[in-house]
Order: C-alpha cells, then structure tokens, then sequence
C-alpha cells in the first residue's frame, strides 16, 4: 500500500528542506510518496537532486509567487536505495545564461510523430541538465508546447519550478486561438524574445 507524507519546509533555507525530507524518506518501507512545500527555488533544485541521486521519481510545479511543491515517488525501500547516501550538500543556484530556443512542437525534419517523440524527449532531457538554461522560448508552433494538451508540461512545470523562466510568444498564441490555454510560464512579446536572444551566453535551438 502507498503511504502519503507531507513536509512543509516553507521559510527553510538549505540544507533544512533536504534534512527534513531525508528524515521522512528514513522512516519509510516500501511505497510511498512524499510531497514538500517549499518557498524558494533552490531548495526544489537541491530536493530534485537528492531524490534523483538517491532513485526517486522527482515532480516539481510552482504554485505561486513564493510557492513551490516538490513531489518524491519511492517504489521500493528508500534505506535500501540508500546504503551510500552521500552527506546533504547544498548547491547554489544552477541556471547559467543558456537560453534555449523552441519555434515547433516536433524536432527534427522527416516524420512529424518521431519528431514529437524527439522533442519530447528534448525537453525531458534539459531537466537532467547539470546547469539549468535561464530561460525557455517558445513561439511559433513551438506554444503548441507549453498549452494545454501538450505531453511536456509536466517537466516544463518541474524547470519552472527551479526557476527557469519558460516564456511564450503572445502574438503565437493569439494566432493558434489558443491563448487562454496557456498552462505553463508567461506571455511574452517579440521585443522581449529579442533581448534575451541578444544577451544569452549560448543559445540552443532544438
């Protein structure tokens, strides 16, 4: 049977949230799932550390301005998982200036099915990345993405919640009819799209 936990870990600063969420995740045997409440955006960057490190299945969503939710899946006995547990280091902020660049909901040029498949894939991959880019944008067919119905949001949710600023072309979404469908970041405009273009360390286009 799975059993639900819930750490609230709000106005806690590093490593406090991750000691308080280890604590817990000690005490468990067999499934579970534990879900912490946090209030800043790297002490869901450390959480999603550690619960990936240690096996878990890691989810992260932005709830409001200073509200985040860290949800830690555990399958199997997390003392087993976690015989070698590496001390609780605290990691400061991980976004560089990557900025990356998405004008289309398919990657790749040849069939659109194995390009959604890709892009998906993508985009699952940027949440594994050692350093998070600073920001995502998507416009063109690429707010196809962060709309409803889109199979990404899940970890577009979970890199907003870290503190990538995910950003969607306005003048895109009014020309898809799907503006009030938006479920992920904010409107953005072309100026906007521009600027961050123009300063970016490095930018990536899938």
């Amino acid at each position: 049977m799975e059993h639900k936990y819930v750490v609230d870990a709000r106005g806690e600063q590093c490593p406090i949230p991750v000691v308080k969420t280890k604590k817990v995740l000690d005490s468990i045997q067999g499934e579970a799932v534990v879900t912490v409440l946090v209030d800043n955006e790297t002490a869901v960057q450390n959480l999603t550390r550690m619960g990936k490190t240690a096996g878990a299945q890691v989810a992260s969503q932005k709830m409001g301005e200073h509200e985040f939710e860290v949800t830690l899946t555990v399958h199997d006995s997390w003392e087993e998982k976690t015989d070698s547990r590496e001390e609780t280091v605290c990691i400061p902020d991980v976004k560089g200036n990557l900025v990356i660049a998405v004008d289309t909901a398919v990657m790749g040029r040849g069939n659109d099915e194995l390009g959604k498949v890709l892009m998906k894939g993508f985009l699952f991959a940027v949440t594994q990345l050692p350093e998070l880019p600073k920001t995502m944008l998507f416009y063109n067919g690429g707010v196809l993405l962060t709309t409803e119905g889109s199979d990404s949001l899940e970890d577009l949710k979970s890199l907003e919640a870290q503190g990538v600023q995910i950003k969607s072309c306005g003048t895109c979404l009014n020309y898809y009819g799907i503006s009030d469908k938006l479920k992920v970041g904010e409107v953005t405009n072309m100026y906007d799209i521009a600027e961050t273009l123009a300063s970016a360390a490095k930018v990536i286009k899938p």
